[in-house]
């Protein structure tokens, strides 16, 4: 049974919410405070749902960079009732994978939540990338240079081995945005390029081209 972290001040909708993934099978953990949900940090949680404006004065944004600090790969949805562009970019930017906007369907959060489930922790056969010096392994979705842990985020791993399971060919945004986020995905393609330079950052020695007008590639 996946252990899920739910963090909303709103406690009726924590409860709606808490019920819906319940009847969905997932283990429901739930807090109002940001303090609370930091504490819990450590434990065995495979998705987190954060809130960014909570009760105290730790928002969700300060929660997952706490998360981050201690695991790069535990999958993170923001709620917010603030549906500003720059607020779902710099959401992504602290290493989320999703954005829902208040008031949000619950059957769409336990949607998503279980298509991240999915991709994250799915059972497949030992599979291995080697891609110039870097070793990618989708089992265990790490990626190692010399024999050091390259720290990605859910999403730029995945992004990362769509390009490398694809190479040279070259992905339009809208098809980058299917790949990595899904089909569902409902927002602007800039947080393609976001993600696109947070992966060129971390990894110099993978070169990803763009291609004026239209997307990118792997050279």
């Amino acid at each position: 049974m996946y252990t899920i972290c739910l963090v909303e001040d709103e406690t009726a909708l924590a409860s709606i919410v808490k019920t819906y993934l319940e009847r969905a099978g997932y283990n429901v953990i739930c807090f109002t405070k940001g303090s609370e949900a930091i504490d819990y940090i450590g434990k065995e949680v495979h998705l987190w749902i954060l809130d960014i404006m909570l009760g105290d004065d730790v928002s969700g944004y300060d929660v997952i960079k706490a998360i981050r600090e201690k695991d790069d790969n535990v999958p993170v949805i923001f709620t917010s009732a603030r549906d500003q562009e720059l607020d779902k970019i710099f959401g992504l930017e602290l290493g989320s994978d999703d954005y829902l906007t208040k008031p949000y369907s619950s059957k769409e959060l336990v949607l998503r939540v279980n298509k991240i489930i999915k991709r994250v922790y799915k059972d497949s056969d030992s599979n291995t990338i080697r891609y110039d010096d870097y070793i990618i392994n989708l089992d265990k979705r790490l990626v190692e240079l010399n024999k050091k842990e390259v720290k990605l985020t859910t999403l730029e791993f995945d992004l990362l081995v769509l390009f490398v399971q694809n190479k040279g060919k070259c992905f339009s945004r809208e098809e980058i945005l299917s790949g990595v986020w899904g089909d569902d995905y409902f927002g602007t393609d800039r947080v393609v390029d976001d993600l696109v330079r947070r992966v060129r950052k971390k990894m110099s020695n993978i070169k990803i081209e763009a291609v004026y007008g239209y997307g990118y590639r792997l050279s």
